[in-house]
């Protein structure tokens, strides 16, 4: 269960995160890109904050989150010059993609079509527990 105080911060740091991201994308001349922040999970000492990321078109969300742990510290950067009169300390960021919409979209559209999960559930590849 996620205190007010975590769910402010995550709030926070999902704000400030889709703004640094769209920018860097729109810089970096990735025109056609859509990247939005799902969800922020903070730990409860405030240490780690998990991103979790919506990349469109898809077939570009390997590249891109490579892309974004590599520039890491400097988004983290940016997002404490952001946050520097709301934030003390500023919690390491950890970038993963959600692939809940794809997955949802799966199941969409094999219930539309001739494949039903419900009927055979290996149509649909196991997904981790997040």
């Amino acid at each position: 269960m996620e205190s007010n105080r975590q769910k402010k911060i995550a709030g926070v740091l999902q704000r400030d995160l889709v703004d640094i991201l769209q920018g860097a994308a729109r810089e970096g001349g990735l025109h056609g890109v859509l990247i939005s922040v799902t969800k922020v999970h903070v730990t409860v000492d405030l240490s780690l904050a998990k991103v979790y990321l919506s990349i469109f078109p898809s077939d570009k969300g390997s590249e891109l989150l490579e892309g974004i742990q590599s520039n890491k510290h400097s988004i983290k950067h940016n997002l404490a010059q952001r946050t520097r009169n709301q934030l003390r300390r500023m919690p390491e960021l950890d970038f993963a993609i959600d692939d809940s919409l794809e997955y949802i979209d799966k199941i969409d559209k094999s219930l539309k079509g001739g494949d039903n999960p419900i009927e055979n559930p290996d149509l649909l590849e196991k997904r981790k527990k997040s």
